[in-house]
């Protein structure tokens, strides 16, 4: 229950914050600052869960990973309303979280945990994208 509840909350939360600062940077190294964030987070991620090994060396590529994801689903779908944008890159970037980091941690996919990880991330991410979607537009205005 607890990894249900993070995924919805947490996870959800940091795709919509990639996707308003993806926004901002926009024009204004866009790539390296993305590249860097995606690192950090990355490290953060290994940083926060290195007695868990196995897990810790999931969690750092499919955050990675996600990462990416989300970033070049986000730019890809450039022209669309921001809120199509966010939830567009969050169900990509969830879907490669979610079994990522499901194959890599426990060398299997319960499909049953990643249906319910992907759900939880999209709809965190909806919730999200909801509150926090007009500084994610306000960006997106300062790149016009």
């Amino acid at each position: 229950m607890v990894s249900v509840a993070n995924a919805f909350l947490w996870i959800g939360l940091d795709l919509v914050t990639r996707d308003g600062l993806h926004a901002a940077w926009a024009g204004r190294g866009l790539r390296w600052r993305m590249a860097l964030l995606i690192v950090a987070g990355s490290l953060l991620s290994w940083a926060l869960n290195r007695e868990a090994g196995r897990i810790a060396l999931a969690s750092l590529a499919a955050f990675a990973a996600a990462g990416t994801v989300d970033t070049l689903v986000f730019q890809a779908l450039q022209g669309r309303s921001v809120r199509w944008r966010i939830n567009g890159s969050n169900s990509a970037a969830a879907g490669v979280d979610s079994v990522l980091f499901a194959w890599l941690a426990f060398g299997a996919l319960p499909w049953a945990l990643v249906a319910g990880q992907w759900a939880a991330k999209v709809g965190g991410g909806a919730l999200w994208a909801w509150v926090l979607g007009a500084w994610v537009e306000k960006g997106e205005a300062v790149d016009r």
